[in-house]
């Protein structure tokens, strides 16, 4: 018998506050509160910036997906909808409800599974610029001497998965192969794809696209390592970064809470830093992507109101 959406819930937070307090006795939680409390308002502000960047090209991003989907929509409006979804991502276990509730509220125009392929695409540009740049950096320090020093055991993990990634494109093409009802799925899968993100008319804006979002929370990571003291080398930032990001998708928990602070601690060691300021850097990320997203809250107060005026309570 499976859990409740509910359970489920209670299940991740669960999760997260027993990451966060087992990696608060490990790590060195005392220390890491400390370097918070030293924090340079300066860098926490930039950073926070820097997100709210990202939010407002992520909504670009969205609107122009969503337009070669047959789903127009106003720039301001796709700005109200992204804020929502990011703020109920940052607020809810699992961290894709917002984006559900985005597809959802979009089916209109062309039907659900249309907002829904929107949606999925453009999460995935974003995680495709963030891999893409871990990628580069992590061929290039492998092979240059001089370069990031890559444990065995991260080695024995990210290579695995470098290979994996870098062959999706060649699974997908032995879906072709597949009977009738599945291969005319991937075929419109690819089609929609293709129009979006991968065609000639779309790829020389969305290639950008990707990498400065991507780039947007890179930066918002370092800076908010910079806020707490510690200078993390380029390497660093461009290969261990993203793999802290990548931790967020895994949704076991509360947006990544506790599995993305775990790895943060476990990986700045590689760059020189100790683990409490891994764990106060991520903490601080998390807290300055919240920040970033409150605005989201205003539209979900204006559309609750809208409903109670609507239907008043008897």
């Amino acid at each position: 018998m499976g859990l409740s959406r509910r359970q489920l819930r209670l299940v991740q937070i669960a999760v997260s506050v027993t990451l966060l307090t087992l990696l608060w006795m490990a790590v060195d939680g005392q220390e890491a509160l400390r370097i918070l409390r030293r924090a340079d308002p300066g860098w926490i502000a930039l950073a926070v910036a820097v997100m709210t960047l990202q939010t407002l090209l992520s909504a670009w991003r969205w609107k122009l997906i969503a337009g070669r989907l047959r789903q127009p929509m106003s720039y301001r409006h796709a700005v109200r909808e992204y804020y929502m979804s990011q703020f109920v991502n940052q607020s809810l276990p699992g961290g894709m409800m917002g984006d559900a509730g985005r597809a959802y509220r979009m089916r209109k125009p062309a039907g659900l599974l249309r907002a829904a392929q929107a949606v999925f695409f453009e999460r995935l540009s974003q995680q495709a610029g963030i891999f893409a740049i871990f990628a580069v950096t992590y061929v290039i320090t492998t092979i240059q001497p001089g370069g990031l020093r890559w444990p065995v055991w991260l080695t024995s993990i990210t290579a695995p998965l470098l290979l994996v990634c870098l062959g999706l494109p060649f699974i997908l093409w032995f879906g072709w192969l597949l009977p009738g009802p599945q291969r005319r799925a991937l075929q419109d899968l690819w089609s929609a794809l293709e129009a979006s993100l991968l065609g000639r008319k779309a790829l020389p804006l969305q290639l950008p696209l990707a990498l400065t979002t991507a780039g947007c929370n890179i930066f918002a990571f370092h800076a908010c390592a910079m806020a707490i003291g510690t200078s993390l080398p380029l390497a660093a930032v461009l290969g261990l970064v993203p793999l802290i990001l990548f931790m967020m998708l895994v949704p076991v928990t509360v947006a990544g809470w506790g599995l993305r602070e775990g790895v943060a601690a476990a990986l700045f060691p590689i760059a020189g830093a100790s683990e409490s300021a891994g764990l106060a850097a991520s903490i601080a990320f998390g807290l300055v992507f919240l920040a970033a997203v409150l605005p989201g809250v205003l539209p979900i107060l204006i559309r609750r109101r809208r409903v109670e005026a609507e239907d008043p309570p008897t």
